[in-house]
């Protein structure tokens, strides 16, 4: 893996990183040894094991959008099931469409949130840096950020380009900079807008050098200050452990020369070590920001800035390459970036996850590979993302799995807001947008809101939890029933897409529930969840035979006729707290 250098000159290079990082003898990192079986059989004994339980399957269309969209609604079932004349026609044509998201006029979105009151979406960093990062108010200060999370929902309830906001939150969870923090709020706008949207159907290593320049990052890591004087790996362990390698090809800390060279291509070692961590934050020093520094205090615009003062220039050993001394300025950070990006298990890294995200918690090992194979081929390529989702997302998992993903929160809420036709924008300064974002803090999915580097996880595991469930479904219930901030009316529609759907003399309970599980599910849900939907609606009335009438009147001693508003808009609820609408 250093065949560039000659013999003696890589055994000097060896020589020098043993007396350096003092490696003699056993590496200080050693594996945890394996517990016995015996030892290992309590302790498992008391933990739940998970169970997989089979979902009926809704129609290909509902499946299909669920996954690629932020859930399916009647008017995008419609338009799926119009581009083919079988399911692979429709699902190749809508996967391309989606693909090219610039082609798709999604000026609508734009204008919904202008009128809703976003006005920092469209600001320059030089323009948050001086109306938000340099003055004394905090709400002004953390508006940026505040917006960016707020239309972050709003874009996945109403904006055209399904796919590009499903993939654009998946690199904030990947690249994650938490939107509240104090240093990073005021300028994220820059961070989702010329970062991430910018890179997020595009090239990999681009959008690495773009988050390693970002203002946020910059703060959220402490690259900022990292210098040689005062070197700080923070930002290089979360680029090697979180954003490219994984965890799984750490070594831990070794001799980076005794490395076993990678199966998949033995020019890369077969993962990083702490060296690489260290050697990795040499790179990077130097690489900054405006922040009017004391050494550089005219310099205070927040902008990326390469201090050629603050640089390590020293020679360096990195991932099996050598790189040598006195390079122009940004070389060593940019080679140590084309050796990640080019990496095979960082291909298969980021394919992992983008699988997991769509398909499965567990992908297959055969479309990783596959998957990998094309990320790696095209690295270079400026539509390399799409070209790998395009393999991904047209790929046997995308026709047949179903049910082996649960709906996060913020995934559930947007999915209900969509199937039930929400004409609302969530915003800054609206009182019933305060009270959801209350909510949504409870349910622990605040959009780009994880504290940690690592960002939300995507295993259904994670979300398991009473605490997650219960807040999940007090939130889709009071979306049934709050009022509008007008207060002319509910916040959904409930009652009149009820009264289009069922003419008012055929409310049966039955055809009740029948229409709003086929309008939210695709289908009815398994047995016992249908027949407790029908009792419920029925009360103590026949499920066929009595008209339940479209008033609220109260009526307790006859609950067939008790509130019926009220109960319809509970059944509505219960649908969307079904094991059917909460998986994909």
């Amino acid at each position: 893996m250093t065949d560039q250098l000659p013999a003696s000159q890589r055994k000097l290079l060896q020589d020098a990183h043993a007396r350096r990082y003092r490696l003699k003898g056993a590496p200080r990192f050693q594996p945890a040894p394996a517990a016995p079986a015996a030892a290992a059989g309590p302790v498992m004994a008391a933990i739940s094991q998970p169970r997989l339980l089979t979902l009926a399957k809704p129609p290909f269309a509902v499946r299909a959008l669920n996954n690629l969209s932020y859930g399916a609604t009647a008017a995008s079932i419609a338009a799926f099931n119009a581009l083919g004349a079988n399911d692979t026609a429709r699902m190749t044509a809508y996967v391309d469409q989606q693909l090219n998201w610039e082609s798709i006029d999604d000026s609508a979105m734009e204008a919904r949130l202008s009128a809703a009151g976003y006005t920092t979406l469209g600001k320059t960093l030089a323009q948050q840096w001086s109306q938000h990062v340099r003055q004394d108010d905090y709400n002004t200060r953390m508006r940026p950020g505040w917006e960016v999370q707020r239309a972050a929902l709003a874009r996945a309830v109403h904006s055209k380009r399904q796919l590009f906001e499903i993939v654009n939150t998946f690199w904030h969870d990947h690249f994650n900079v938490m939107v509240t923090d104090y240093d990073c709020c005021p300028v994220y706008v820059h961070y989702d807008r010329d970062v991430t949207r910018q890179h997020a159907m595009g090239n990999f290593r681009q959008m690495l050098e773009a988050v390693a320049q970002s203002t946020a990052m910059m703060y959220y890591l402490d690259n900022l200050s990292n210098s040689r004087s005062g070197p700080n790996e923070n930002f290089a362990r979360e680029l090697l452990e979180l954003h490219t390698f994984g965890a799984e090809n750490y070594l831990g800390f070794m001799d980076p020369f005794q490395v076993p060279p990678c199966p998949e291509d033995p020019s890369y070692p077969i993962g990083y070590t702490d060296i690489d961590v260290y050697e990795t934050a040499a790179a990077f020093t130097g690489w900054s920001v405006k922040n009017g520094h004391w050494q550089y205090p005219s310099e205070n615009d927040g902008t990326f800035v390469y201090r050629a003062a603050w640089h390590d220039t020293g020679p360096k050993f990195v991932l099996g390459r050598f790189i040598y001394p006195e390079q122009p300025a940004l070389k060593d950070g940019r080679d140590i970036l084309d050796r990640i990006a080019s990496h095979p298990r960082v291909a298969k890294f980021i394919c992992r996850k983008l699988i997991r995200r769509f398909f499965n918690d567990e992908p297959t090992q055969d479309l990783v590979d596959s998957a990998a194979a094309v990320f790696r081929q095209h690295w270079q390529a400026p539509d390399q993302i799409k070209r790998t989702l395009r393999h991904i997302l047209l790929s046997d998992a995308a026709f047949h799995n179903w049910g082996m993903k649960q709906r996060r929160p913020f995934e559930a809420i947007a999915a209900a807001l969509r199937v039930l036709d929400c004409d609302w924008t969530y915003r800054l300064d609206e009182n019933r947008s305060n009270d959801l974002n209350w909510r949504m803090g409870f349910t622990g999915h605040q959009p780009y809101d994880w504290p940690a580097p690592n960002g939300y996880p995507d295993k259904g595991q994670a979300w398991g939890g009473a605490n997650s469930h219960a807040m999940t479904w007090k939130t889709l219930n009071w979306l049934t029933e709050t009022n509008n901030v007008a207060g002319d009316g509910k916040l959904l529609p409930i009652l009149e897409t009820t009264r289009t759907g069922v003419p008012v003399a055929q409310w049966t309970a039955r055809r009740l529930v029948d229409f709003w599980c086929t309008r939210i599910l695709g289908y009815r849900p398994e047995a016992s969840r249908y027949n407790t939907l029908l009792a419920f609606m029925a009360q103590n009335g026949d499920i066929d035979g009595y008209v339940i009438t479209d008033t609220d009147a109260w009526a307790q001693g006859d609950l067939k006729r008790h509130y019926n508003h009220q109960r319809l808009r509970s059944m509505v609820s219960l649908v969307l707290m079904t094991p059917e609408f909460l998986s994909r």
